[in-house]
């Protein structure tokens, strides 16, 4: 890192957040209102040398993550399982918001972790509209089953019925606005790339915004390689001397939903896609489980996906550079 930064460690919950600041050879510590008020008091303690280091804590980071780099304050945000370990590795037994707030201090001091850039306003809008749906898609199939446990019964409720069809019907009315918004606006900010990604024969436009939402257009990734370790589906190997032989399997260290539809693309893929289909079939061949095969399909996908959108073309399976890699 160029840049020479004191670091601050911030360690934030719903509510509130603590901060460690090293002061005269030591942490000093404070305890600030996780809104606007107490973001303005802690900015008063820091200078343009100092970067905040904090973990990815659900939601409850971003607002703050968000104002210091509004207010060129300097900000990292790091894997909250990163710091376990790294608290794990130093034996530190006690666990406290004042406690953990050092640790991040000291981690952000020892391993100058790479810096966060904000995200623009669109895609935060997009990822709650896709967190929205994602529940609306649970709470409609839960629905769909309670009228199937329901119809098999040999009294129905009529009223009952009726509404189970009537909140159906609303949460498909609500999916269906929703997925329009998100189209519109992934269109209105990746409309070629958006429509390069659905060219691909196994990815539809969910997966296709899904992937230019969580790669920023797929600007975050240098390869294929690091956006398949992102989503969770490079391979893990446990093996160690010659009495460890683990069973080799995809890390799951990843976006689970983005893991899920993926595999679900897969099995159109082995039907449409020319690549995918070989693979697939050349490991069931050699004895693989299917599963695993279909693994290595959606990792054949995410290669296609980043060739595509970085080369800014259409999918063309007689193209080795975009369908074989």
């Amino acid at each position: 890192m160029e840049k020479s930064f004191t670091y601050v460690g911030v360690d934030i919950s719903k509510l509130t957040f603590d901060v460690a600041i090293f002061k005269n050879g030591k942490y000093q510590h404070y305890k600030f209102a996780n809104e606007t008020k107490g973001f303005k008091t802690f900015l008063k303690l820091l200078s343009a040398r100092d970067c905040c280091v904090m973990e990815a804590s659900g939601p409850y980071y971003l607002k703050l993550a968000c104002f210091l780099v509004d207010a060129c304050i300097a900000v990292s945000v790091v894997n909250p399982l990163i710091i376990r370990r790294y608290s794990q590795m130093r034996l530190l037994r006690a666990k406290t918001d004042k406690k953990d707030a050092t640790v991040i201090a000291n981690y952000g001091s020892s391993q100058h972790p790479a810096l966060w850039n904000k995200e623009e306003s669109y895609v935060l809008e997009l990822k709650q509209m896709q967190a929205y749906t994602e529940q609306l898609n649970k709470s409609r199939t839960g629905f769909i089953r309670q009228m199937q446990a329901f119809e098999a019964n040999p009294v129905q409720s009529k009223a009952v019925m009726k509404s189970l069809k009537k909140q159906i019907e609303g949460l498909e009315k609500q999916l269906g606005l929703l997925e329009k918004e998100m189209v519109a606006l992934v269109e209105k900010h990746h409309k070629e790339q958006f429509k390069h990604l659905k060219s691909i024969p196994g990815i539809g436009p969910k997966t296709a915004m899904a992937l230019i939402v969580l790669s920023g257009g797929f600007t975050k990734f240098n390869n294929a390689k690091q956006l398949s370790s992102y989503v969770g589906i490079s391979p893990r190997i446990f093996e160690s001397g010659t009495s460890v032989k683990g069973k080799a399997c995809i890390c799951k260290m990843g976006m689970s939903r983005i893991r899920a539809m993926l595999y679900v693309c897969s099995w159109s893929a082995i039907k449409k896609n020319k690549a995918c289909r070989e693979i697939f079939e050349r490991l069931v061949e050699k004895g693989k489980a299917k599963k695993l095969a279909l693994i290595a399909v959606v990792n054949k996908l995410l290669k296609q996906a980043f060739a595509i959108a970085t080369s800014k073309k259409y999918y063309n399976e007689n193209n080795l550079n975009l369908s074989c890699i």
